[in-house]
């Protein structure tokens, strides 16, 4: 199988920006427009460094990195260096949970309360009065499924100011409910109890709201599994795939390689964000902590994390061992968003947003606004990493930077998109 010879092909390159290999189904001159892309943002102190990384046809096309990992050592980054891949964790998070659902221990239509019963009886918040935090609520319709956690139709936000409706969000915030680090000592399941007693957006299933969603399907992963987050990660997931860099809690054998994470300022100057998500400190991979999120707590490199994308490619296959079944990898690459479901506003979604089992879909739906051909899959991480994977053209891209409130990041996707379609030979 074309994944035999990934792993080996990656442990062969070197670590450098000139790191590459066979360029089939590429013109190398119109590759180098990556680099002057990445190059010219780095010169101008927009990004601090990146790697990127093509697969095409099993074969590496194109594997480089740029810049600093450390700006203020001039510490050069490096090919295999890890990164905090944030939200890509979601897709390892859907992929666990559909591994006990092959397992028959739930069906996706489950009401969360059979197995959380807190979550019985949830309510929509209706008002919100920013001067004493009190607000008012009203029965939701339904119960949150499992299907509305994978799919992000549950009612739950994020309390990140750009990300959560600002009411709801101050209601998260003042009952310590975390967006992806947790205090030290916090537990998943402890905050996940806290979070059942608090009011939803709206009613499960009627608009896909990115959320803690994951957190919670994570939570549930524990309950059916029996084991914490991160053990049945490296003993179903990250260990058959042989994905050795990628962690919650990141061995202080590694901790070296963890790059620095940015913020820019007003003067287009960046400067080391000290704290991240939550407050909690920009190092967090390396600090020993106990709150694993299903959402967003995975550090990984991008050789890693392709070799996750591989898998769900080759549908649930990775070097002959058959982790999901195709048709379970099929339906989770199939839009489960009908015409009546909205997209909420907190962040914005793009015309047409089509979305499976953990990831965002490329449909007869939406396929004008992007060189990306249909039945193409991909998400990104909130510290500014990005991945898709195209099946027609058999492609997997990932682009990875560290900036934690980036602006530009959208366009950045745009443009490593164009970029990438752009430099194809037939």
């Amino acid at each position: 199988m074309k994944t035999l010879h990934i792993a080996a092909l990656l442990s062969a390159i070197t670590l450098h920006s000139t790191a590459q290999t066979n360029q089939k189904g590429f013109d190398p001159a119109r590759l180098q427009r990556i680099d002057r892309f990445i190059e010219k943002e780095i010169e101008e102190h927009r990004i601090p460094g990146a790697s990127v990384l093509l697969i095409k046809k099993g074969q590496v096309v194109y594997n480089k990195a740029f810049g600093y990992a450390d700006i203020e050592s001039k510490r050069r980054m490096k090919t295999d260096d890890i990164f905090r891949v944030a939200s890509q964790t979601k897709a390892v998070t859907s992929v666990a949970a559909m591994l006990l659902w092959e397992e028959g221990k739930f069906l996706l239509d489950d009401p969360i309360s059979k197995y959380i019963p807190a979550f019985r009886a949830p309510k929509v918040l209706t008002g919100f009065n920013p001067k004493d935090s009190s607000y008012t609520t009203r029965p939701a319709k339904r119960e949150i499924t499992v299907r509305h956690l994978l799919t992000h139709t549950s009612g739950l936000i994020y309390q990140l100011p750009y990300m959560g409706d600002p009411g709801l969000a101050a209601i998260y915030n003042k009952a310590g409910i975390p967006s992806l680090l947790g205090a030290p000592g916090a537990t998943v399941g402890d905050k996940m109890q806290d979070l059942a007693k608090l009011p939803l957006l709206h009613d499960p299933g009627e608009t896909f709201t990115y959320g803690l969603s994951s957190d919670l399907l994570g939570y549930l992963v524990e309950i059916w599994s029996g084991q914490n987050l991160e053990t049945f990660f490296r003993e179903r997931i990250l260990g058959p795939l042989e994905m050795n860099d990628t962690y919650f809690n990141l061995p202080a054998d590694k901790a070296a390689r963890l790059i620095s994470v940015y913020q820019p300022l007003e003067n287009g100057r960046l400067v080391k964000a000290e704290r991240v998500f939550d407050r909690g400190p920009g190092n967090y991979p390396a600090i020993a902590h106990t709150y694993l999120s299903g959402g967003g707590g995975l550090s990984s490199t991008t050789a890693d994390y392709a070799k996750f994308l591989q898998m769900v490619l080759h549908k649930g296959n990775y070097k002959g061992k058959q982790l999901l079944s195709p048709h379970t990898v099929a339906m989770m690459l199939t839009n489960q968003l009908n015409d009546n479901v909205g997209t909420s506003p907190y962040p914005a979604m793009p015309e047409n947003f089509q979305f499976g089992l953990g990831f965002a879909l490329e449909t007869d739906r939406n396929d004008h606004l992007q060189p990306l051909r249909k039945g193409s899959f991909s998400w990104e991480g909130a510290v500014a990493t990005y991945y898709w994977v195209d099946p027609q053209e058999d492609l997997i891209a990932l682009f990875y930077t560290q900036e934690f409130g980036t602006p530009k990041w959208n366009e950045y996707q745009q443009m490593f998109r164009v970029l990438t379609y752009q430099a194809m030979a037939d």
